[in-house]
């Protein structure tokens, strides 16, 4: 192989452990495009995964910035040399892409591909992706590619392992989304019984506050306190169960338009400003993101309805190979070593376990009248 046996061994491991590490379908599709630039050291990788409909399910780049992807405009339709290799199912290496008959031009913003290097995704007879390279960084030739019959081959390993981990992959998603779908109608099951029950109970308790208004006014007053009570026990049961639900937001929009949107909700729902940022953010692995949004969740919900506060801003910024996540308020604060009464009331216990559960840290910073902050840090996958 052109890097030599034993570095290409070693990075052929390296990009195959990196591939394995993963079970969600985003994260394979990346870490597939990662490696193979790394290990080829091209320029640009791309890996599309066609639907049924002349496009593609899936596209994913590496080398290109976000905001470079974000002026390209649309996700490319199967045509040209994408279309070559989904179709006829073999390898394209060209000394000029541009030069190809059956190139179709790009639009304004993409980059220039010079020397290309492609192959098709296949699981058994079924294409399912396709993997290209393009821009080797390297010496060429007039009049040559810069990649190699070598490079070829050992594209040829990596797809056929991506291949496996892509399947494996989906299998997982399809796995899950089951799960999901017994989660849901467990969850609707159990919502029916336990709020029915406090319904029930709220009913019968207002009736008894009506019927001792007029002769008892205290015993009413009293009834009263146990309808806002259960009112408020039924608020919560709802909300606790609802929110162990992944929204399909998440996995659609990734991290942050989801908190972009849910925070524009909230600010148009309640009369504190709520704001929000992000600075840096690279997608992370989808149990993070779960992790990091149901945090800001929770703390949201607290802010808004227990601080009192005229302020929430939330932010996510990139740390490293992770990000953090902050919540701040300026409403009425409160003493974060009364642990137990606080961090019960406040969903505490439950947003460490949340952060501790994706190997991040959450830490709580507050005082009665200086509002609050709540960060949670995640190191990324």
């Amino acid at each position: 192989m052109s890097q030599g046996p034993r570095s290409g061994l070693a990075a052929v491991s390296s990009a195959l452990l990196a591939m394995s590490r993963h079970l969600e379908v985003r994260d394979v599709l990346k870490t597939i495009v990662a490696s193979a630039r790394e290990l080829l050291d091209a320029q640009y990788a791309a890996l599309g995964v066609p639907d049924d409909h002349g496009g593609f399910a899936q596209f994913v780049v590496d080398g290109v910035s976000d905001d470079q992807w974000r002026a390209i405009g649309p996700l490319p339709r199967q045509h040209g040399i994408l279309a070559a290799m989904l179709h006829e199912a073999k390898a394209e290496r060209l000394v000029d892409v541009r030069k190809d008959p059956r190139f179709e031009g790009w639009p304004a913003a993409h980059p220039d591909l010079v020397d290309f290097l492609g192959l098709p995704i296949k699981d058994g007879e079924e294409v399912i992706g396709a993997l290209f390279l393009a821009n080797k960084r390297c010496a060429k030739p007039e009049g040559s590619c810069g990649f190699t019959q070598d490079d070829e081959e050992l594209l040829a390993i990596l797809a056929q392992h991506a291949a496996i981990a892509l399947t494996n992959a989906r299998l997982y998603e399809r796995s899950r989304e089951l799960t999901i779908a017994e989660e849901r109608s467990r969850l609707a099951h159990e919502l029916h019984d336990a709020v029915s029950q406090k319904l029930f109970s709220l009913r019968l308790t207002a009736q008894a506050a009506a019927a001792l208004v007029d002769r008892d006014p205290t015993r009413a007053k009293g009834e009263l306190h146990q309808v806002a009570s259960l009112a408020a026990e039924a608020a919560d049961e709802l909300r606790a169960a609802v929110v162990e639900l992944r929204p399909a937001a998440l996995d659609e929009d990734g991290l942050i338009a989801t908190l972009r949107t849910q925070t524009q909700v909230l600010d148009r729902a309640h009369t504190a400003r709520v704001t929000f940022t992000s600075n840096g953010f690279r997608a992370l692995p989808a149990a993070q993101e779960e992790a990091l949004l149901r945090v800001a969740q929770e703390a949201l919900h607290n802010a808004l309805r227990h601080s009192g506060a005229d302020r929430v801003d939330v932010s996510v910024e990139r740390r490293g190979c992770g990000a953090v996540l902050r919540v701040t308020d300026d409403g009425r604060g409160f003493d974060p070593t009364a642990v137990r009464r606080a961090g019960r009331h406040l969903g505490l216990v439950s947003m460490r376990d949340r952060a501790s559960g994706v190997g991040g840290t959450l830490t709580v910073e507050s005082a009665p009248g200086k509002g609050t902050t709540i960060e949670m840090e995640v190191p990324g996958g």
